[in-house]
């Protein structure tokens, strides 16, 4: 399923049909973990790379920072996660770096909208379609700022050095994940769990001044991967605070 930031389309949707429904199938339901966290697998969307479902203990860590040491073709990226703003999302991105999911991914997806402007990696497939495996409960943000520009009140501030989680609807966080490089309007759809430091925003800045590869469809389009090929080489646990 596309994790995409704005609208889902209904080609996107997953969609029950009618037919023939194996007994094995309607005996074994998708399995979820136990805990808080209650990570589910998703049978009709595979895991891209082989990996178990999170670790979820009766009490999720909550409180403290995690430092990533991340790898790119571009440059170091490196992010803190906060346990305290999104405990189980923190957990389960610890979990498939440690599992090597994210080492040689390709980052899919940059925009360069006047109010959007991210950069989306994740998916070992390198399409945005592919995921863990399984999905968990989204970790909304509830003190981000309203968007000045939008005089609806609805959207609010992903500012410059934000990271977040890419999803195809509510509760459908998966693996893949973007950074802000630039201060984006968005609604309040998308958990927020950690910040990118400050050599990774040259990072950022280096493969958004790249812009996004043209297409024989659009010379210059705004939205599509970067011009500049952003690998995820390697992703580990730096440090903890």
């Amino acid at each position: 399923m596309n994790r995409t930031l704005m609208t889902v389309s209904a080609a996107a949707a997953l969609v029950m049909s009618g037919g023939n429904v194996t007994a094995s199938a309607a005996e074994a339901p998708p399995r979820t973990t136990h805990g808080p966290c209650q990570y589910t697998q998703t049978p009709d969307e595979p895991p891209a790379r082989r990996v178990p479902l999170p670790p979820d203990p009766r009490h999720t860590p909550d409180h403290g920072t995690l430092g990533m040491a991340v790898r790119t073709s571009q440059g170091p990226l490196p992010l803190t996660l906060d346990r305290a703003k999104a405990p189980c999302t923190v957990q389960s991105f610890l979990h498939l770096a440690r599992h090597g999911f994210y080492d040689r991914t390709v980052c899919h997806r940059l925009t360069a909208y006047p109010t959007l402007k991210v950069l989306q990696c994740g998916d070992p497939t390198g399409t945005g379609e592919g995921g863990p495996g399984y999905e968990y409960k989204d970790e909304l943000p509830v003190d981000l700022p309203p968007t000045p520009s939008d005089p609806t009140g609805v959207r609010r501030l992903y500012g410059r050095g934000l990271l977040a989680m890419a999803n195809a609807g509510p509760n459908t966080n998966g693996s893949q994940f973007f950074v802000v490089y630039g201060d984006s309007a968005l609604r309040p759809n998308y958990t927020v769990f950690g910040t990118v430091a400050i050599a990774g925003l040259k990072t950022l800045d280096k493969v958004a001044a790249g812009g996004v590869a043209p297409t024989t469809q659009d010379p210059a389009p705004v939205d599509g991967a970067p011009a500049l090929r952003t690998e995820l080489l390697k992703v580990w646990q730096s440090c903890r605070s």
